[in-house]
């Protein structure tokens, strides 16, 4: 059986599963002391946008949106982060058996992986695997959904009308979700990245494509308009669900990365 070791396990996050549980717990006691809209936390999204960055910066953001897609009960959960390390023309899907992560291993559905790949004439380019974007999900969704079957996919060079077919051909099954990775501006000083992330923010709030190419610096931003493309399709609703920046945890607003989370019910 193949598996698709961790490549960032001890980087991104702990290698500790009961250290990530606390994590987990601790962000959900502040969510709910503190969360004034307390109806967010039962909605039932189709797909999530989530950050990717190291779990001190990025977790707690990420929890929330992971929190909720829990209240679907996907079967099936395809996680889509853009390549950092390797080059890809196109899309790579993850042809192994199953999935480390600190919680035990998630089973990869290899029939729906190999339909995506040959449907949509995608690739399996092995080291574009050891990709932090897609692995830091993992934990989550074993920890909230611990029997969901998963796919991988990561990209490159890729059209966004591409990407959305392939996510609008996924949740065409109603027992599929989708978990679109990306994080926000990089390194401008606080005020500047507030100013770029809210772009961003508001696009998504809107499902404005012309809005996200007016200046939003996402890494992930194929994924997002891949995400907005398909919503609009779909007649999916965007849900904001958390906004910070790495100064939340650092203190440092001279040089920040923003985090963003949000659902499509």
């Amino acid at each position: 059986m193949s598996i698709r070791k961790a490549a960032v396990m001890g980087q991104f996050y702990p290698s500790s599963s009961d250290e990530i549980e606390k994590a987990f717990e601790y962000y959900n006691e502040i969510v709910d002391k503190n969360l004034e809209d307390k109806e967010i936390l039962k909605i039932c999204p189709r797909a999530v946008i989530v950050p990717h960055a190291g779990y001190i910066y990025s977790a707690f953001t990420a929890n929330i949106a992971f929190r909720v897609l829990k209240n679907s009960n996907p079967k099936r959960v395809v996680v889509i982060g853009p390549s950092h390390r390797v080059f890809v023309r196109g899309a790579s899907v993850a042809m192994y058996d199953s999935y480390f992560t600190p919680f035990g291993n998630l089973q990869i559905d290899t029939e729906l992986s190999k339909e995506i790949k040959e449907k949509f004439s995608l690739v399996f380019k092995q080291d574009a695997h050891n990709e932090h974007s897609t692995e830091v999900q993992m934990p989550f969704l074993k920890y909230y959904m611990s029997d969901v079957k998963v796919v991988e996919i990561v990209y490159g060079e890729l059209e966004p009308q591409h990407l959305a077919k392939i996510i609008e051909f996924i949740l065409q099954d109603k027992e599929n979700a989708v978990v679109i990775s990306s994080d926000l501006s990089h390194y401008y000083d606080i005020q500047k990245a507030n100013r770029l992330d809210g772009i961003c923010l508001d696009a998504i709030a809107n499902l404005d494509i012309q809005k996200l190419h007016s200046g939003c610096e996402a890494c992930g931003i194929i994924g997002i308009e891949g995400a907005i493309i398909t919503a609009k399709e779909l007649s999916l609703k965007p849900i904001l669900l958390d906004y910070r920046t790495s100064a939340d945890a650092s203190g440092d607003k001279s040089a920040v990365v923003g985090y963003m989370s949000a659902a499509l019910v």
